[in-house]
């Protein structure tokens, strides 16, 4: 089985979306655009996010306009989205949606996965479900080299450092990369 890994942009002070709910200054960012390739999962069997993520990619990329564009992003990788409302899927996507508790779609989501792992990529409140349902293994974060003044927090929860272990810390271009297991609490 693989693992289930919270693996995400984030400005310099914690924030992983600004007070519009956009990612736009991870792309305004140095190197936000073209990232390096060792910033993106390599092992990843499946996506998970949340709906306000879902959606501005679907606007961010125009995926609705041009569907291509999903398989180049995400090839055909299951993408499984929380959300409470029906939403647009672009054509040929493999899109899941699901409603109710992180616990009750967990089995699904790993029957999707096989035995590679499960990229969640957003929110920080869905990443939190998982923490709180014992099924995060790891955070990862890109430390962007930007500073916003609110939005969305990189993870709306009190973890103790007993929870998170660091196993790597390194520059990954203008980024700063860190890596944490997450253990059992």
């Amino acid at each position: 089985m693989g693992r289930i890994v919270y693996d995400t942009a984030v400005s310099l002070n914690g924030w992983i979306a600004d007070e519009e709910r956009s990612l736009d200054w991870l792309f305004e960012a140095a190197g936000g655009e073209d990232p390096p390739a060792d910033l993106l999962p390599a092992d990843t069997a499946v996506l998970v996010e949340g709906s306000t993520t879902y959606e501005w990619v679907l606007a961010h990329e125009r995926l609705l306009e041009r569907p291509e564009r999903w398989t180049e992003l995400f090839a055909a990788k299951p993408t499984f989205v929380f959300t409470t409302r029906s939403l647009p899927v672009p054509v040929g996507a493999d899109v899941r949606f699901v409603r109710g508790p992180v616990g009750e779609a967990l089995p699904a989501i790993r029957a999707a996965a096989g035995e590679g792992d499960i990229w969640v990529m957003g929110g920080g409140d869905l990443a939190g479900q998982f923490l709180d349902a014992g099924a995060l293994d790891a955070i990862a974060l890109s430390v962007a080299p930007v500073a916003l003044t609110g939005g969305a927090p990189v993870l709306p929860r009190r973890v103790g450092s007993a929870r998170l272990r660091l196993v790597e810390a390194r520059p990954a271009g203008p980024f700063a990369r860190l890596l944490y297991d997450v253990l059992p609490g």
